[in-house]
C-alpha cells in the first residue's frame, strides 16, 4: 500500500498550486472585466477548477466579488467541483486498494 503521508502531501500540493494559478486568473479577469479590456475565457477559469484549483476559484469568488451573479457559469462551477471530488474520490479508492 502506498504512503498516506506522501499521498496527501503531493494532493495538497497540487490542490494548492492549481487554487493559486485559479485565483491570479479570476484576479486578471476581474481587472480585465474594470478596465474593459480582453477576458479570460470561462472555460479556462472553470478548467483550472476541475484540475483542483476550485478551492482557490471559490475563494476568489467571494473575495474578489467575481463570477458570483451569472447563474450558468455558478452551475457549471459547481458542476466541476463534484466531478473533481468523484474523480479524486475514485482515484483515491483505486490507489489505495490496487
Amino acid at each position: 500500500m502506498p504512503a498516506l503521508a506522501s499521498t496527501l502531501t503531493a494532493l495538497a500540493a497540487l490542490y494548492g498550486g492549481a487554487s493559486i494559478i485559479a485565483y491570479v486568473l479570476y484576479a486578471l479577469d476581474k481587472s480585465a472585466a474594470i478596465g474593459q479590456r480582453r477576458r479570460i475565457a470561462e472555460r479556462t477559469l472553470l478548467l483550472w477548477g476541475l484540475c483542483g484549483g476550485w478551492p482557490g476559484a471559490w475563494l476568489a469568488q467571494q473575495t474578489l466579488r467575481h463570477k458570483t451573479r451569472k447563474l450558468p457559469f455558478a452551475l457549471l462551477f459547481w458542476l466541476s467541483v463534484v466531478l473533481n471530488l468523484a474523480l479524486l474520490t475514485g482515484g483515491l479508492r483505486f490507489y489505495f486498494t490496487s
